[in-house]
């Protein structure tokens, strides 16, 4: 049965008509997931929670056409195609003939939830304009893998196929990531079409450096499914903080004792790690400033690794000198040994004394200067929050504290905080780092943007 609609799926906000048209008539394309099975769609409501995912009640669901091409890494599609499931992403799949060959559309079907379409020519589709229903339903096409020849075709305007034609009748944004041997990814020829591709607005993700299926080590690398997952949804995050300039401090610091003993702590630095992310994704221009930790730099954000509580104030103010909001995550070490050994000290039946000094004091030095930036501390206590954290907040004259426990927060996945400014108190119940950190980058430019 053919089911006709007028108007525009609720809960899709911004789409436009076709080139400016009234709505139409259009026919539905088959479903199959959560929403065409109500038992089904019952089970997905009560397995994600807002502490587990990290998307649920903050962002709605984003409608995201994948386009899979051509090559060895189209492997990575699937686990692309995985992720964003999880984090309530819509995915519908499109793949190459040459896609086919190397992973099939049936375990893309299984993974998506939806019917997989290869061919311009789709009887499923039942007015005959694939490449039309198809990129009309999307907020967003990502193409990944996407291969040197796809490229090409992309640059040039070639549409010989489904993906290729619907990415040209698109009326959404794309963005791909290129995946070749490193000799293809370095031919001028294709450094023209990428170069083109960006002038016409399409973002490209990646590549990444690193081995090769050929044996051969270079750039070339799609760029890991997570990584991607993670850039692919910070695209839909609101730009709250466009062309801001945020610089955040994040994971421990170590006070050398010796050549190879020293003073540290057991920050995990993903919460400041997150932040960045979530700056970032808010549109700013983001410099990291981290200590010793086990964690990925972020895509899109500028690391400076530090060891020492001096080397991390040192690095910040050289950061400092553009800078609109300093979010000062990190787990600066109290204090430092006095007279660091150049050598190992050897062990012996003697108790060793050590003499230690305070190490500067990082968000104090920045909030105190003649005209500081937008100055956000945190604050990781172990007993009476409210008083401690807000006593804190006025002792530095900061305007925004975030505060929690550190013996339920520090090496967790999630974490509750509570935030303090000159309104009060505001909870963030428990969630991930990841949504913690978008909250309180959406606070954060709230503030920024009512007393600039």
């Amino acid at each position: 049965m053919r089911i006709l609609r007028q108007t525009i799926p609720a809960g899709r906000t911004g789409r436009r008509s076709i080139a400016g048209r009234a709505p139409r008539a259009r026919a539905v394309l088959p479903r199959s997931g959560p929403a065409a099975c109500p038992s089904r769609a019952r089970w997905f409501t009560l397995a994600r929670s807002p502490a587990n995912d990290l998307t649920m009640s903050d962002t709605p669901t984003r409608h995201i056409l994948l386009g899979v091409t051509g090559g060895i890494a189209a492997y990575k599609a699937a686990e692309l195609t995985r992720q964003l499931v999880r984090q309530t992403a819509t995915v519908n799949v499109v793949m190459t003939d040459a896609a086919t060959r190397f992973l099939t559309p049936h375990t893309m079907q299984a993974l998506s939830g939806h019917p997989v379409y290869t061919d311009m020519w789709d009887p499923r589709v039942s007015n005959g304009m694939s490449h039309i229903e198809l990129s009309r339903d999307a907020d967003l096409i990502v193409v990944a893998p996407a291969s040197a020849d796809f490229l090409a075709k992309l640059a040039n305007g070639h549409a010989d196929d489904l993906l290729s034609t619907l990415c040209l009748a698109r009326d959404c944004p794309l963005l791909v990531a290129p995946a070749m041997n490193r000799q293809m990814w370095e031919h001028p020829a294709t450094q023209r079409n990428v170069a083109t591709l960006r002038d016409d607005g399409v973002l490209v993700l990646g590549p990444d450096s690193g081995s090769q299926a050929c044996g051969e080590t270079g750039m070339g690398r799609m760029t890991e499914p997570d990584a991607l997952c993670e850039q692919i949804l910070g695209w839909f995050e609101p730009k709250v903080l466009r062309d801001t300039n945020v610089v955040v401090t994040a994971g421990p610091t170590f006070e050398r004792i010796d050549a190879v003993r020293g003073l540290t702590n057991l920050s995990s630095g993903r919460m400041g790690y997150a932040i960045a992310r979530a700056a970032r994704d808010a549109g700013a221009n983001v410099v990291l400033v981290s200590g010793p930790t086990m964690l990925a730099p972020p895509p899109g954000v500028r690391l400076v690794p530090v060891t020492s509580a001096q080397d991390m104030l040192e690095a910040v103010e050289r950061a400092l000198a553009d800078c609109h909001i300093f979010i000062s995550v990190a787990a600066v070490a109290d204090y430092t040994p006095l007279h660091p050994q150049d050598q190992k000290i050897k062990k012996d039946a003697r108790v060793l004394a050590v003499e230690l000094a305070p190490t500067p004091d990082i968000l104090a030095n920045v909030a105190s200067r003649a005209n500081p930036p937008f100055c956000v501390g945190f604050a990781a206590e172990s007993e009476r929050l409210d008083e401690y954290a807000e006593a804190k907040r006025k002792r530095k004259h900061l305007p925004l504290l975030a505060a929690n426990l550190a013996q339920k927060a520090i090496g967790a996945e999630s974490s509750e905080i509570v935030l303090f400014d000159d309104e009060g108190r505001h909870p963030l119940p428990e969630a991930t780092k990841t949504v913690q950190a978008r909250r309180l980058v959406q606070h954060i430019a709230r503030l920024y943007t009512a007393g600039r």
